[in-house]
């Protein structure tokens, strides 16, 4: 693994070799606290996408033969090589994504845990065996690798969402070209180094980065090789993709966006409910797509909310991300901390009030401070959409039904955050709100050991947990007589 940004590789990997793209480009990546250049990465081509599944097509026989036994192996050499070199990597990631060094560590190790997590489950790739009802026949299914597999991961969280897609493809025995965000390129190169270390073989990982994503992305699945797409990002580029991957019937997984309500009722121990709102909204500065985005309090315990509430956020620690003292990063680019500050203005226009921030802080960077907005009116943009941001709108509610619709009026469906003492009541709204998950009196769900995924227009598929894997499986049917 290498030891500083000057060593780091920068070019793409495809057959297990580093090389420069063929367009001899490069792709600039800025830190976000400063704007200063950190690197410069290879530029991919169409052609480069096509070498690279060639690769994976030429090492997927290979690798889907390979003992389940030995899949493991490499995989919990990985999570132990990113044990060892967990400080570099969050140090790499605090620079190019610009989240707090203290959010950049747990990041790690939560990345690390995928790789442990599916090697224990690599194992385990069980089929099934019955007798039709008519007594007719065996009923034998066995589970296989899907095949070549296309994995786009955005910014956010540049190691975490490459291992979230990375190790349940290898447990499953699947060979991948991986696409990483061009704000976040280098996290991705480094956990590809430290999977070459590991013993992954020649062509099982491939690594394309490209000003260019579309047309990528169009050359990858245009190839009939390639079997599955799995994607986080937005759900207008899902759609984009989804549309695209009907050409060739390709199996699809998409996390995408999310606008998660955080309930408050009434009888909530507003100190649990407050440490949670500091997690779910502010875990690596809002910009999650598991981020509390619409703030739905109680009108008896409003006041005291709002203004405790505030009065956190209002006390972060707001700088550079990789300063161990910061608490609050920067946003990834301008463009990020733009629409954070449009969606403020059009709160405040339309009647909202501020509770502390509400601003761009006049240093280099792309800063926004941590803000908390009252009296948010219904029709706010940033009640509509993600906001991706330190930004915490609040609105007044009274009854548990009307909590609800306003909970579940959104195309999105991904996170719900719900607080409250009576569980009864709890597990009722947890299984009425439309979401994929619901973390009740937490402010986080994420787990490598959890199906993590949404409904409506959050995705489809879920990543983690068993399911993970399966994602990357084709369950096979043969009719036996014995």
């Amino acid at each position: 693994m290498p030891t500083s940004i000057n060593n780091l590789p920068t070019d793409l990997l495809i057959g297990g070799q580093w090389r420069g793209g063929s367009s001899g480009r490069r792709i600039d990546v800025y830190n976000p606290s400063n704007e200063e250049l950190l690197a410069s990465v290879a530029d991919a081509s169409p052609e480069d996408a096509i070498a690279a599944v060639d690769a994976a097509a030429a090492a997927a026989p290979g690798w889907a033969a390979t003992p389940a036994r030995q899949r493991s192996e490499i995989l919990r050499k990985c999570f132990e090589l990113m044990q060892r070199d967990a400080e570099v990597l969050a140090r790499l990631i605090s620079l190019e994504n610009g989240k707090a060094l203290a959010d950049a560590r747990g990041e790690v190790a939560y990345a690390a845990e995928f790789f442990r997590w599916f090697a224990e489950e690599a194992v385990r790739i069980n089929g099934d065996i019955g007798m039709s009802p008519s007594g007719a026949a065996r009923i034998v299914v066995q589970y296989q690798p899907v095949g070549v597999s296309f994995l786009v991961t955005p910014w956010n969280f540049p190691a975490a969402m490459a291992t979230r897609k990375i190790a349940p493809a290898l447990a499953a025995g699947c060979t991948c070209i991986l696409k990483p965000a061009t704000e976040t390129p280098l996290t991705a190169y480094a956990v590809a180094a430290l999977l070459i270390e590991a013993g992954v073989p020649d062509g099982v990982v491939n690594v394309l980065t490209s000003s260019s994503a579309s047309k990528i992305a169009n050359a990858v699945l245009d190839d009939p090789r390639v079997r599955k797409v799995s994607f986080t990002g937005s759900t207008e580029v899902g759609r984009v993709l989804l549309r695209k991957a009907a050409d060739q019937v390709i199996n699809c997984s998409m996390e995408l966006g999310g606008n998660a309500p955080f309930i408050v009722f009434e009888d909530a121990d507003l100190d649990l409910a407050i440490e949670g709102a500091m997690v779910a909204k502010m875990r690596n500065g809002g910009e999650a797509c598991t981020a509390a985005n619409r703030f739905y309090v109680h009108q008896n315990v409003l006041s005291e909310f709002s203004q405790r509430l505030a009065q956190r956020m209002g006390a972060l620690t707001v700088g550079d991300g990789e300063s161990a003292q910061t608490q609050c990063g920067p946003l990834v680019n301008a463009a990020s901390a733009a629409k954070v500050a449009q969606l403020v203005d059009d709160a405040r226009q339309k009647g909202a009030r501020v509770l502390t921030g509400g601003k761009r802080l006049d240093r280099k960077g792309h800063f926004y401070a941590p803000t908390v907005l009252a009296d948010v009116p219904k029709d706010a943009d940033l009640l509509n959409e993600e906001i991706f941001g330190p930004v915490a709108p609040i609105v007044g509610f009274e009854t548990e039904a009307e909590v609800l619709e306003l909970a579940n009026a959104t195309e999105y469906g991904l996170v719900a955050y719900v607080f409250t003492k009576d569980l009864a009541r709890g597990l009722r709204v947890s299984e009425k709100i439309e979401s994929g998950m619901v973390a009740l009196n937490r402010g986080l769900v994420s787990d490598p050991a959890a199906p993590f995924g949404g409904v409506k227009q959050s995705g489809l598929g879920r990543e983690g947990a068993h399911h993970g894997m399966l994602e990357f499986m084709e369950a096979k049917y043969i009719s036996a007589n014995w």
